[in-house]
């Protein structure tokens, strides 16, 4: 069983990533899913998706929860019937969840590719990296960032958001492993603490509200 990595981000929020290398059939073993989760499963075209989809379940699973323990709203944000706030996270063979007792969290794993460079005018200033002569530095950060920004909006939710003039990601060095964001929108300010890690040429990076 593959669980990647745990982390105690404070007394009452942890976060499990998983590294798939099983089958689907593997994964699908000793997991129960609800008739909507089995249904969304199955209108799933792609194996890698699927696979994301049963792994986050056995995480779930080592966090005390099953399938039917969380659910979804109409825009797609998870939640937990107990109370507990969730937020989950699927890239390539990587998949994470970030589960708080008190806290609302986000949570986001990236892939570090070039094709961040291409789009990143549509995420960040991207005037502000000119300093950053160093390709693939370049790319690592602005991977964080866009995780950064991805983590935020799960938490925030809010259909119209704009990762570009609403979220607001504050400069950080890549060694600290911690920055601060902002998000701005109709005329309300909410603040969070965001930490990252990388491994593997992929980047997870949380954040919880303050």
């Amino acid at each position: 069983m593959p669980l990647y990595k745990t982390l105690e981000v404070n007394t009452s929020t942890a976060i499990y990533i998983w590294k798939i290398e099983e089958t689907e059939e593997e994964l699908s073993e000793n997991i129960s899913l609800t008739k909507s989760s089995l249904d969304r499963l199955k209108r799933m075209k792609s194996e890698l998706h699927r696979k994301g989809f049963l792994s986050i379940r056995h995480l779930m699973a080592l966090a005390g929860y099953e399938d039917a323990d969380m659910y979804y709203d109409e825009i797609g944000k998870p939640y937990l019937k107990d109370g507990k706030k969730i937020s989950v996270t699927h890239s390539n063979h990587f998949t994470g969840i970030i589960i708080s007792a008190t806290d609302h969290v986000g949570i986001d794993i990236e892939r570090q590719r070039e094709k961040i460079l291409r789009i990143a005018y549509k995420f960040t200033p991207i005037k502000e990296y000119r300093t950053i002569a160093n390709t693939a530095a370049l790319i690592r950060k602005l991977t964080i960032v866009w995780g950064c920004k991805e983590s935020l909006y799960k938490i925030y939710e809010q259909e119209g958001l704009s990762f570009l003039k609403d979220i607001i990601v504050n400069d950080f060095d890549m060694t600290d492993g911690k920055t601060t964001g902002e998000i701005i929108y109709n005329r309300q300010h909410t603040y969070y603490k965001i930490n990252f890690l990388e491994f593997e040429n992929f980047t997870c990076v949380y954040a919880i509200k303050e």
